[in-house]
């Protein structure tokens, strides 16, 4: 999947926007995206369905900010959801909620309330006490709550154990047997409509062969289901295709579209699919600012201005994001490459950007970026060490926009309070 982030004349650019200009005027570390990736990347992974009665909901955990919502919206997607955090923003960035699923293993009764009385598409249900649940706050509310049991086919998706969501011990899902009687108590519940069944396996799969053994054990429970009468409209396969970060070379999306289309296409049903790091992971980077470089007796570490409380993937999945200079050339630059572990301000051996890098030289006041950083880049960062979380950039052709203002001290502490029995000082 191509990107609009290229060198013109040794500088780096979004579209037609030097990132040197943006960080002039926002400052570091920035996220930055490129709305003409966003919009490509959601087209070249429909176009493959254009065939079958499908919905593309943007699972939004991976970049949940209005304007990435809205961009989709506008393109016709639904969005996945696994909060009532998300409900609200997908409903505050014009999302129709009857194109809106709602899926994770703990949802509230609050949560399930808000949902049901915006009128969702579909509830994806996880547990057997989740139903009993649901279908309690659904009569309550004199309605019917529409839903899929989210089933574990138990396929080993071949990927990071943290994004597995597949196996028999992962905490997803109901396995293929327990769901079939499950699905029997539900269709005896008043408050309760089954109208799918549902499916994700994990996430940054890089071959297709999981996707498909899932599915083939999804039409086998499909039609058992409709043997004892229920009523299937929707299949819900979630998301979960790869990018390529590194030297990973995860399937086509037409590839990846074209094998599912072949499995179901004899269902008469409608196709639900959650894509999110596809859509949006090569569509931002985060640029960082060169602090100072440090020679240790072993290791050589470049100190920057980003750490992992923007950026956690590296540290919590040994992730790997390439690192481009804003300026590759430059006739002042140190020459040479050096081999360095690129590393935050935060107060943990565990705050780096990458490690053992071999990369270009640097000097204090450089500007790095790092790719493939618009999944579970902003949406995972924290205000650990009472860092600011960073500002969000909307690049479109030569115009750009601050999609959400970088934050300030006051904001670390808004919301809180000292009891006035420790206001007073001695």
């Amino acid at each position: 999947m191509m990107h609009h982030f290229r060198y013109l004349n040794d500088e780096l650019y979004c579209e037609d926007v030097p990132v040197q200009q943006i960080c002039e005027k926002v400052g570091t570390p920035v996220f930055i995206y490129s709305r003409g990736t966003l919009e490509r990347h959601f087209r070249i992974f429909e176009e493959p369905f254009s065939s079958l009665d499908h919905l593309v909901c943007y699972s939004m955990k991976a970049c949940s900010n209005l304007a990435i919502l809205r961009t989709f919206a506008n393109l016709g997607s639904g969005i996945d959801i696994v909060s009532g955090g998300e409900l609200f923003r997908a409903l505050k960035a014009g999302v129709d909620a009857s194109r809106i699923v709602y899926s994770g293993v703990g949802k509230k009764a609050s949560e399930m309330d808000e949902a049901l009385t915006s009128g969702i598409l579909m509830f994806n249900v996880e547990s057997e006490e989740e139903l009993a649940l649901l279908d309690q706050r659904a009569t309550s509310l004199g309605r019917k709550a529409p839903i899929a049991l989210r089933v574990n086919p138990d396929v080993d998706p071949l990927t990071h154990p943290y994004i597995s969501t597949g196996l028999k011990n992962n905490k997803f899902g109901i396995d293929v047997e327990r769901s079939l009687n499950l699905y029997r108590k539900a269709k005896e519940m008043t408050g309760i409509e089954v109208v799918g069944v549902d499916c994700h396996i994990g996430s940054q799969l890089t071959e297709l062969s999981p996707f498909l053994e899932a599915t083939d054990r999804l039409k086998n429970l499909i039609g058992t289901l409709r043997f004892e009468g229920l009523e299937v409209r929707y299949l819900d396969i979630g998301g979960g295709l790869g990018i390529p970060y590194d030297e990973e070379a995860p399937p086509l999306p037409s590839a990846y579209g074209e094998a599912i289309v072949g499995r179901v296409r004899d269902l008469d049903l409608k196709l639900i699919l959650e894509p999110g790091r596809l859509l949006v992971g090569n569509a931002g980077i985060l640029i960082t600012r060169v602090l100072y470089q440090k020679q240790g007796s072993e290791k050589t570490f470049v100190i920057v201005d980003a750490a992992m409380n923007d950026l956690i993937r590296p540290s919590l999945y040994k992730a790997h994001h390439s690192v481009w200079k804003v300026y590759r050339n430059a006739a002042d630059a140190p020459e040479g490459r050096v081999i360095a572990d690129l590393v935050g301000p935060i107060c943990e051996s565990g705050d780096f950007l990458a490690q053992s890098r071999d990369m270009d030289a640097v000097r204090s006041g450089d500007l790095l970026a790092l790719m493939s950083a618009g999944a579970y880049g902003f949406s995972m960062s924290s205000n650990y060490n009472s860092r600011p979380k960073a500002a969000e950039v909307l690049v479109d052709g030569g115009n750009y926009w601050i999609i959400r203002e970088r934050e300030t001290y006051e904001d670390l502490i808004r919301g809180e309070h000292i009891p006035p029995d420790i206001f007073q000082t001695s």
